[in-house]
């Protein structure tokens, strides 16, 4: 019986990077704003060329692509308006790039970025998929560089992979994606990467440990609550990245709205940028240990919800009060971040979530928030998501709410009055104990209803490549 999703992960264009052109291969000229054709352009009408970003024409002989002023955002962006120019029935199997002698590792890096990810497509469909170009060769006329240019080739693609894989994760339907497939699935892809092992745990073990955080969330579905443990490396500084893993949220007995509701198949997303990151670092064979840490849960509402005045008690004994079965992230999260702090020693501890509609409102949809008391986390994370174009803004833990965290019958109350993003922050904060801690919200930029630069419609999976970003420059 044929699968009713498409297969995870999604093949990606390939990407290399050579000397020579090939003989019967279309080729695609660089035009810069102007038009300013690179190599390759003589003979080319530029009577109807702006050059700018994304402008794909097709010509006799060739293809023009317009790269605009020239920065590496134009390259990603080009990059990706061409693999959606080259789809459809008459799409090339490859085409050869011909690079003007301005590229450098930091435009290879941002071109192959824009090109893997944008023709992605994941669609549940009876209908065969859409033919599109197979395959790039970057063509470089220096010589000596080629050798440079693979490296940020290959590094682009593997960000590009961890990347679509959080997409895949996210977008999968959730009669298909519960806890238990999501857990499975992640482990499955582990098992294949040399250096990664996967530990998956019901909720019978969830229940002797005392996740009770997770067990509350999920347990209003019939479809039981999982916690996935992604180990890498021996040695060197120790990061544990903790990503939300709610497979569906229909916020329980505090339930949500009915527009958007079907958007919270991607409210793993967090969890799927860990997995992903998790798989990246280990293909990199970084020198530092990860470990990746996904509680995963479906919110729903039954008989057996958890109710708005429950107490809780967490991981390692501290009690929630439940204002509202809809912030439902922060009580998992909670859960697998004292576990971190008991039992892995981490050097950093980093959580990733779609957490609060609240950061949506502050940030919009394109940018993702950060809490921590640290200025150097704030600083490498920040660093971390520019150079790999994922775009982040250091938002306050303000002091003057920190009581409102606190709970008359309860350690603590799990959604207080007061700016949402920052409150919930302050909740988690509490469950990280003195480990050097970074909150990320991803609620904003992690789906997308428009196509922009590399991103399509559906999960975007943001978060994924500065993850790995992070992890890569904390080794070195």
């Amino acid at each position: 019986m044929a699968s009713t999703v498409p297969s995870v992960p999604t093949k990606l264009v390939d990407v290399e990077v050579a000397t020579t052109t090939r003989r019967g291969v279309p080729a695609v000229v660089l035009a810069a704003t102007g038009p300013e054709l690179g190599p390759g352009g003589d003979g080319i009408d530029v009577s109807a060329l702006t050059g700018k970003t994304g402008e794909t024409v097709r010509h006799d002989r060739a293809w023009t692509l317009g790269v605009g002023a020239g920065t590496p955002a134009d390259h990603r962006a080009a990059g990706a308006a061409l693999v959606r120019a080259l789809t459809g029935d008459d799409a090339p199997k490859s085409v050869d790039v011909l690079l003007t002698p301005d590229f450098d590792a930091e435009k290879v890096r941002a071109f192959v970025l824009g090109a893997a990810l944008g023709g992605y497509r994941f669609k549940v469909t009876g209908e065969d998929a859409r033919k599109r170009v197979g395959s790039l060769r970057l063509v470089t006329g220096d010589t000596g560089f080629e050798e440079v240019l693979t490296s940020a080739a290959l590094k682009a693609h593997a960000l590009a992979t961890a990347t679509s894989l959080t997409r895949d994760l996210a977008n999968t339907p959730s009669n298909v994606k519960d806890p238990r497939w999501l857990t499975t699935t992640a482990a499955k892809i582990a098992e294949k990467v040399d250096g990664l092992s996967a530990v998956v745990r019901d909720e019978k073990w969830l229940r002797q440990q005392g996740f009770g955080g997770v067990l509350a969330v999920g347990g209003g579905s019939a479809r039981p609550p999982r916690f996935l443990e992604l180990t890498y490396g021996t040695t060197g500084p120790h990061l544990v990245f903790v990503g939300k893993g709610i497979t569906f949220d229909t916020g329980g007995i505090s339930v949500k709205p009915a527009d958007g509701m079907h958007l919270m198949r991607t409210d793993m997303a967090g969890g799927g940028a860990v997995i992903a990151a998790l798989i990246a670092v280990a293909r990199r064979k970084l020198p530092i240990r990860v470990t990746g840490l996904v509680p995963c849960a479906e919110n729903h509402v039954s008989g057996s919800s958890y109710r708005p005045g429950d107490v809780v008690r967490h991981y390692g004994g501290a009690t929630t009060e439940v204002t509202n079965t809809d912030a439902e992230g922060r009580m998992v999260l909670a859960d697998a971040l004292a576990y971190a702090v008991k039992n892995l020693k981490p050097d950093l501890l980093v959580d990733v979530a779609t957490l609060t509609g609240a950061m949506k409102v502050s940030l919009g949809l394109r940018t993702g928030g950060v809490f921590t008391p640290s200025d150097a986390i704030a600083a490498q994370v920040v660093g971390a998501g520019a150079r790999v174009a994922e775009q982040w803004w250091r938002m306050p833990l303000l002091e003057e709410h920190a009581e409102a965290v606190h709970s008359e019958i309860a350690d603590y109350r799990q959604c207080p009055p007061g700016p949402g993003g920052i409150t919930a922050a302050l909740f988690l904060q509490k469950f990280a104990g003195d480990v050097p801690w970074a909150h990320l919200d991803i609620a904003g930029p992690a789906r997308s209803e428009k196509v922009y630069d590399e991103v399509v419609p559906g999960a975007t999976g943001f978060g994924a490549r500065t993850l790995v970003e992070l992890a890569e420059h904390y080794s070195s």
